[in-house]
C-alpha cells in the first residue's frame, strides 16, 4: 500500500462492481437495438439480438453469483451488512446535515446499491416473463413490457448520476480510484467518511 493511502475495496468487491457494469452495458446496448425502431432496422437480425439479450441477462446474473461464491464471501457479506444498515448519520446525509459524518459508505451509495439490487431482480423477472411469453401466451402480461421499459428509464437516470459523481464531480471523482485500484487517499477518506475506521 502506498504511504498516505488506505484500502477501500477488496478484489471481490471490485470484481462484483465491474462484472455488474459490463453486464449492464451489454444489456443496455442490445436492449436499445430492440427498443429503438431505427436501430432495430439498421442492425436487423432481431431474433438473434433478442436471444443474445436474454442470454446476456442470464449470464449477467450468473457471473455475479459466481464472483460472490468464488470470491471473498465473508468480506462480501460484511459489505452487504454495511450497505444494509441505514443509521441516523445516513438520514442526516440525505437531509444535507453533517454530510461528512459517514462510515465507509454514505447514504447515497447505500441507496444506489439497494436500487441496483432491486432493479436487477425486477429486470430478471420481467425479462424471463417476456422471454417465456414469446413461447407461451400464458406468460404474457401487458404490464411486463411497461415494467421492463420503466426499469430502463429509471436505471439510465441512476447510471447518469453515478457517472457524473464518479467521473466529473470534483469532490467525489477520487472515489473511482478505489474501485479501480482498491485504495484512496487517507485525507480524502477522512474528509468524506469521517466515521470510517480505515485501520480495519
Amino acid at each position: 500500500m502506498k504511504p498516505g493511502y488506505v484500502r477501500r475495496f477488496s478484489k471481490s468487491e471490485r470484481a462484483i462492481h465491474w462484472v455488474n457494469a459490463l453486464g449492464f452495458f451489454f444489456l443496455l446496448a442490445t436492449g436499445l437495438i430492440l427498443y429503438v425502431p431505427r436501430l432495430s432496422i439498421e442492425v436487423g437480425r432481431r431474433q438473434f439480438i433478442q436471444e443474445i439479450h436474454f442470454w446476456g441477462g442470464v449470464g449477467w446474473v450468473a457471473s455475479l453469483l459466481i464472483v460472490a461464491v468464488l470470491g471473498d464471501r465473508r468480506g462480501l457479506l460484511r459489505t452487504a451488512r454495511e450497505l444494509d444498515v441505514f443509521e441516523r448519520e445516513d438520514v442526516n446525509w440525505v437531509l444535507g446535515r453533517r454530510p461528512r459524518d459517514q462510515a465507509r459508505f454514505n447514504a447515497g451509495q447505500k441507496l444506489n446499491a439497494a436500487l441496483n439490487a432491486a432493479f436487477m431482480v425486477l429486470f430478471l423477472v420481467s425479462g424471463l416473463l417476456l422471454w417465456f411469453g414469446e413461447q407461451d401466451t400464458r406468460f404474457r402480461f401487458a404490464s411486463t413490457v411497461l415494467l421492463h421499459d420503466g426499469l430502463l428509464y429509471a436505471s439510465l437516470a441512476l447510471l447518469l448520476g453515478h457517472l457524473y459523481l464518479s467521473l466529473i464531480h470534483p469532490t467525489t471523482r477520487h472515489a473511482l480510484r478505489g474501485m479501480v485500484l482498491g485504495n484512496v487517499r487517507e485525507d480524502w477518506a477522512r474528509r468524506h467518511h469521517a466515521r470510517w475506521d480505515t485501520g480495519e
